[in-house]
């Protein structure tokens, strides 16, 4: 049956290959972060289409000039496109317009922060805008701040907040000021209003994650949810009852989407911090890792749907929902469907939040860490099927290398590996799909003619390793600032210092770069994708200092150590930090596909293809078909029967066949791209833009735009 509707949709495309450059109607705009509102990354654009996206070639290319390898800094940013205008970010947050039919530069703001804090905002992933009448202003974060532009100027609109400005620290809480919160993703517009979520520490201590709507001409916060309730808020009851002093999380880092027409708002969060220790938080936890539908007037609960109960997994839900109208049940329904890390595509009507298809609680194993106190069950959609694999056993590793592969199988026979939801262990847990997905924050592309989703996941294992601090307390035998080091850095930077050598550098081999102010500094700012731990109080930030210019030191000041002494007893654990489970090579030690590109059917949650996302070029040559490759960054869908997305680990861009998943063009970027594109049409032309940012996965740093047409 599929392939009858295939034939049907090739004619009816094919008839409209005969359009021309001239017969495409004027601008069309890439308005909204993901493309609408409703974030489903659709063009209805068609110029570019089955018959000639082979012939794409390179429109123009924008260089920032801000990239910093040393620094390992990224392009993340979904560009805006606007009566003719590209709006975007650079490596270090500036913000710029170009003309989006040449490439050349209009203007470019640069945020008015102190120089230390430059490399301390971290990651942006889109621009926001809002016009009504002759009025327009255009919104982005860098660091903790919200920035109001006008578009045409590049210059801040003093009437908003404070000369600009809104700090969005503020409303957090008293501590907050003292703790790392930015914002990477983008806020929504509805009416006056833009409403934005934050990215906050995922360590011990942390600033909780509330929701927040502000007016944009003024900048006054108009509403606040509290995703980690108060005293006679719904929800209360599933925490501690201080909870709401102490703990942190529970944010919306990855964006949202907006029901104009209905009012609503849809929110998914992320888990409460710690993130691999709950026995201080006991409880399910809501609103961590829910899908939030609110009312975007007030910001009242409407409904609300967890997807993880009392995360100890860190399952974020990683990207904004889409919003679509499917074929269910024979009715016409507006729907929201939700891509995870674990790889599942929840589905729900969107007004009452009833699920589309039943949703099982799957008993989970338990804990054996002390005072933690796993939630027996964990919710597992039945429909659609999972978008990547689920499990591993030994079958699954890879048959390159058979010394890698023997390794491999012996680590799997001592880590914990029955279930994915087996709970942190001081063992060794697998974790599959991986931290980072699954689905991941470049979110699903859907065309709404269709409704068929197109989402790009990753395959990649991943184990993680608790420590338990309480003995090296106990037996004095470290340091206060080891302790230290221990509980906020060892996660990322190793025990050893060494970090992993792709995201988390040597420390070992950078120390000699810093002065003791200059590292004390760094600790406090924080810089790219490391937060700042200004919580921490001087002592403790000297006696760290000194154990990372120094090791053998042996300071024991009494004031840190009884800090951390009730640190340890609220959360006794640390962990080994974010490992990726690869062979010498850099690749999954599992069996290919290591990425996948996958079409669903939102009508009957049924596949209807999945191919392998990217390559490896000294495997290709050795005639080994494509395995795919981690990826970060979505895809776009048109209504010219293509898929545009970047993402790879090989850093190209391709074109697929929507209907059969078949590559119909590629090319290599400059820098990798991970980002998700934009397409979009200036003076009857189609172009598709991507940022070229490079920066993950051992791949260099850029700072390029690329845009895309036909000659």
């Amino acid at each position: 049956m599929y392939k009858i509707k295939y034939l049907i949709l090739v004619f009816v495309v094919g008839s409209c290959i005969q359009h021309t450059q001239e017969e495409v109607n004027g601008n069309q705009d890439w308005k909204h972060y993901q493309g609408g509102p409703g974030r489903n990354q659709y063009s209805t654009l068609d110029q570019i289409n089955l018959a000639n996206a082979h012939k794409l070639e390179m429109a123009w290319m924008y260089r920032t000039g801000d990239a910093d390898t040393s620094r390992n800094t990224q392009i993340q940013c979904n560009p805006l496109i606007i009566e003719g205008v590209l709006y975007g970010t650079s490596p270090v947050l500036k913000c710029f317009a170009l003309d989006a039919g040449t490439g050349k530069e209009l203007w470019a703001f640069t945020p008015p922060i102190d120089e230390r804090f430059i490399y301390s905002m971290g990651v942006n992933r889109g621009l926001t805008f809002w016009d009504e009448g002759n009025e327009k202003r255009l919104f982005y974060i860098a660091g903790n701040f919200l920035y109001c532009l006008d578009p045409d100027k590049g210059t801040l609109i003093k009437s908003f907040g404070k000369d600009g400005i809104v700090n969005i620290k503020v409303g957090l809480g008293p501590e907050a000021m003292r703790h790392y919160v930015t914002g990477t993703t983008p806020g929504a517009i509805y009416k006056d209003k833009i409403i934005v979520g934050c990215r906050v520490s995922e360590d011990r201590i942390a600033a909780p994650g509330y929701i927040r709507a502000y007016n944009v001409i003024t900048g006054e916060q108009e509403w606040i949810f509290h995703t980690i309730p108060k005293p006679a808020e719904y929800g209360y009851w599933t925490w501690p009852e201080d909870a709401h002093e102490r703990i942190g999380g529970a944010n919306n880092w990855s964006g949202m989407a907006v029901d104009e027409e209905n009012g609503m708002v849809y929110v998914p969060t992320g888990s409460a911090s710690f993130d691999f220790y709950g026995g201080n938080r006991k409880g399910s936890n809501l609103f961590a890792n829910c899908v939030l539908a609110l009312n975007a007037d007030t910001g009242e609960r409407i409904w609300h749907f967890q997807t993880v109960h009392h995360d100890l997994w860190d399952r974020d839900i990683p990207s904004p929902p889409n919003l679509v109208t499917v074929d269910h049940n024979g009715e016409e329904t507006q729907a929201l469907a939700q891509i995870t890390k674990s790889g599942y595509v929840f589905m729900f009507n969107r007004i009452t939040g009833e699920p589309l298809y039943p949703i099982e609680e799957v008993p989970v194993p338990g804990t054996d860490l002390r005072g933690e106190a796993t939630w027996p069950t964990q919710p597992v959609p039945k429909k659609p099927a999972p978008f990547a694999r689920q499990e591993i056993n030994k079958d699954d590793f890879s048959d390159f290398d058979p010394e890698v592969k023997r390794q491999a199988m012996e680590t799997f026979d001592r880590i914990n590996h029955d279930h994915m939801f087996t709970p942190p262990s001081i063992e060794g847990t697998l974790i599959f799909p991986g931290f980072d997905g699954g689905g991941e924050w470049g979110g699903a592309a859907v065309d709404l003619e269709t409704q068929i989703m197109y989402i790009n996941s990753n395959e990649m294992p991943w184990i993680h390793t608790m420590v338990d601090l309480a003995p090296q307390q106990e037996g004095m035998l470290a340091s206060a600032g080891k302790l230290v080091y221990d509980l906020h850095c060892a996660v990322c930077h190793k025990p050893d210092m060494k970090g992993d050598g792709v995201t988390y550098p040597s420390i070992v081999e950078r120390r000699k770069n810093y002065t003791r102010q200059g590292l004390k500094d760094y600790i406090s700012v924080g810089r790219g994708v490391m937060p700042a731990f200004d919580h921490l109080s001087d002592a403790q930030k000297e006696e760290l200092v000194s154990y990372v210019l120094n090791p053998e030191a042996n300071t024991m000041d009494v004031s840190s150590l009884e800090a951390i002494s009730e640190e340890l007893q609220e959360i006794p654990y640390s962990h080994t930090g974010y490992n990726r489970w690869v062979d010498n090579n850099g690749n999954p030690v599992i069996k290919p596909p290591w990425g996948n590109l996958t079409a669903i059917d939102l009508n009957s949650g049924k596949h209807l293809w999945q191919v392998p996302l990217g390559e490896l070029d000294y495997l290709s040559e050795q005639g080994i078909p494509p395995t795919g490759t981690e990826n970060y960054g979505g895809p776009v869908v048109t209504d010219g029967g293509l898929i545009f997305i970047g993402a790879t680990k090989d850093e190209k861009f391709r074109v697929f066949n929507k209907y059969t998943g078949e590559v119909l063009w590629e090319t290599r970027l400059p820098y990798g791209g991970y980002a998700t594109p934009a397409v979009y049409a200036v003076n009857g032309k189609q172009y598709v833009v991507i940022a070229c940012g490079g920066g993950k996965m051992g791949t260099p740093s850029g700072d390029v735009y690329v845009a895309f047409s036909l000659p």
